[in-house]
This record gives structure tokens, C-alpha cells and sequence, in this order.
């Protein structure tokens, strides 16, 4: 039942973001520069039917071969378009003819703009349940990402262990969904208004954690998270005192993470140059690394700096070649924290 019912919200009842009742599908992140010039390049058709619930474009992109799992009209395939450059290629996927059928139209259009002999996008249609079925090469894609879409899943594991397999070693899953604080109730998954609202899909966090590590992601890390706010008062009702996050998170195809974070005593210094970052470089929420400046890490995050498209940016101090146990301050962020709800018991490793 649920995906036809999101095929009808987003193909038939959503014309615009501002047909939207809750602020679950908008962002409010304030992307750098170069980010926020390349979204001015996307076209005002597709831009319009951006439903995204936050930044899902991470930095670091020349050349980059990149898969957009719920691509919608395509706005942030074209805006990748732009950042990967002629060198590299985007790939969107969605299930959803109508909203298809808008980037098709503009695809030849954006790729006359950024000055392209020919489009450097490609978009398939297919569900996000199903990617083994699709035409897309094992272990092919060195970034996937996705905007408030895994949420609307019938078989969310199912996405996150197609998204594994699709990327090559190094690789990430970099993405913004909506999470909720506990389990969402049956009667609510089958309303068809809070499910296309991005809401009653939501995973609850812990279930989140689970499910990405089962699938083979280890130590997932929060770069940014909002609570959100139900604007129609029908809704509010309706989900009552269950709260919700939207979450920008990472997830890097990485063997030999650990559970804990770490500590091997070594450090990073940055050298700077990642486009947008000049000063400080950030990881996650919790790793803000300034440029020049050795900065303690553990063993996972020193694995996510230099087993990556990033390892050009950081020099490594320390041998690791002997352990000093827990990483100190090992804590991760209550993402459902708000002005006077009481904090929760952190979830997760994150040094």
C-alpha cells in the first residue's frame, strides 16, 4: 500500500514544496558558497519540486562517480552535476514517473548550462527496495546520497544493504532522513497523509543504528540534525508525543571499524584545500579539525579520514601500534534535542 501511496503524493498531490503540511521535507542548512552556486544553476521547474529534508551534498566531489537514491525531479543530481564536474557522473533513481518525467525534460537544458558536451546525469527508473534489479554496477559508485527518501522505504535494510554493495571500498553513504524516538505505532504507518509527510516511516533512531551497522556500515556519525515541527494541527494531534529528527548522517563502506571509538594515541593535522572547508575541516558533529593544528582522534575517525577520499587532506601523527583503551569523551549527540525536552542516553560511537 505504501508505495503507491507515495507515488500518488509525490506524482499527484504535491505540485510545490509549499503544498507540504509539516517542515519534515524542507531544509534550512545553509549550504557554502560553492554549493549554494550550484543549486542556482538548477532550473526553477526542477527546483520547485525539491522535497529534500536536508543538505545531502557533502564536499569533495571533482570527478566523482555519485548515485542519488530518491532523486525526484532531479535537483540535486544537477546541482552534483555541476560539483563532480565533466570528469565525473551522477545517477538518479526514483520510482516516481511524474516526477522523472520533470528531470528528463531538463536534462539536456543543464547540461547546455554547465557547458557539458553532453549530460553527465542519468536517471532510472526503479525503487529503492529493489536496486539489485536495476542496471547499476556492483561497487561502481564512490559517493551515494539521499534527501529524506529511505524514510518512504517498505524495506529500509534492504536500501542500506544495496547502498553497501553499490559502493566501491572508501566509499559513502551520505544522506538526510527523517527519525523518530520510538517505534511509530501500525495505525499511524497506514495513514497515508503522515506517510507521505515524511513521518510516519520514519525509523526510530536506535533502529537506525542497528540497521546500518547490520548492513555493513560501522560506527555511523551525525554531521547535522534539526528537530522538527508539525505545522498543521490535525497531524500534531495525531502523532502525539512522538518526536522527530531530521538527520544528516555518514555512513563510510570502511572494514575494520570498531564498535568503540578507539584511542591508538595517534592525531591529525589537516592541510587544508577541501573547497568550502579552507579553515576547519568537519567530519561529523563532532569533529570540527582546524587547519594546521594537530587534533587527537581515534582509531575509526582516523580510518574515515584516510581511508577516503580525504586522505590527500590530513598527515597522521602516531604509529597506532599501541592501545590506550576507550577514546576519552566518547559520546553521540541526542538528535531529538530541543530548548526544554530533557536529553537522552546517547546512542552510538562517535569520539
Amino acid at each position: 500500500m505504501n508505495k503507491q501511496v507515495v507515488q500518488q503524493y509525490y506524482g499527484d498531490i504535491l505540485k510545490s514544496s509549499s503544498d507540504l503540511r509539516t517542515d519534515a521535507c524542507t531544509t534550512d542548512a545553509a549550504p557554502p558558497r560553492h554549493v549554494r552556486e550550484a543549486l542556482a544553476r538548477v532550473h526553477d521547474a526542477v527546483s520547485e519540486r525539491y522535497y529534500g529534508c536536508g543538505l545531502a551534498i557533502p564536499a569533495e566531489l571533482e570527478g566523482l562517480r555519485v548515485l542519488d537514491l530518491g532523486c525526484g525531479a532531479g535537483r540535486d543530481v544537477y546541482a552534483l552535476a555541476s560539483l563532480v564536474g565533466p570528469g565525473g557522473h551522477v545517477t538518479g533513481v526514483d520510482m516516481t514517473a511524474e516526477q522523472l518525467a520533470v528531470a528528463w525534460a531538463y536534462e539536456t537544458w543543464h547540461a547546455v548550462a554547465l557547458g557539458y558536451a553532453s549530460p553527465n546525469t542519468r536517471f532510472v527508473e526503479g525503487e529503492l527496495e529493489k536496486l539489485d534489479a536495476l542496471d547499476l554496477e556492483p561497487a561502481s559508485f564512490d559517493l551515494i546520497i539521499s534527501n529524506c527518501v529511505i524514510n518512504l522505504c517498505t524495506d529500509k535494510p534492504a536500501a542500506f544493504r544495496a547502498a553497501h554493495r553499490l559502493l566501491k571500498p572508501g566509499g559513502e553513504l551520505y544522506f538526510s532522513d527523517v527519525y523518530a524516538d520510538r517505534r511509530i505505532p501500525a495505525d499511524l504507518v497506514r495513514d497515508p497523509v503522515l506517510y507521505g509527510e515524511c513521518l510516519s516511516g520514519a525509523l526510530y533512531w536506535g533502529d537506525y543504528q542497528a540497521v546500518a551497522i547490520a548492513a555493513g556500515f560501522g560506527d555511523p556519525r551525525v554531521v547535522d540534525h534539526r528537530p522538527l515541527a508539525i505545522l498543521d494541527p490535525v497531524l500534531k494531534a495525531r502523532v502525539g508525543p512522538i518526536r522527530f529528527a531530521s538527520v544528516t548522517a555518514r555512513l563510510f563502506k570502511l572494514d575494520g571499524l570498531e564498535p568503540a571509538c578507539e584511542d591508538y594515541g595517534q592525531a591529525v593535522i589537516y592541510r587544508g584545500g577541501v573547497e568550502g572547508m579552507e579553515d576547519v575541516f568537519t567530519l561529523d558533529g563532532e569533529h570540527h579539525i582546524e587547519q594546521g593544528r594537530a587534533f587527537p582522534v581515534c582509531g575509526n575517525t582516523l580510518a574515515m579520514l584516510t581511508g577516503t577520499r580525504f586522505a590527500r587532506y590530513f598527515d597522521v601523527v602516531g604509529t597506532g601500534e599501541r592501545h590506550y583503551g576507550l577514546f576519552p569523551g566518547c559520546a553521540a549527540p541526542d538528535v531529538f534535542a530541543a530548548a526544554g525536552l530533557p536529553a537522552q542516553a546517547p546512542v552510538g560511537g562517535c569520539c
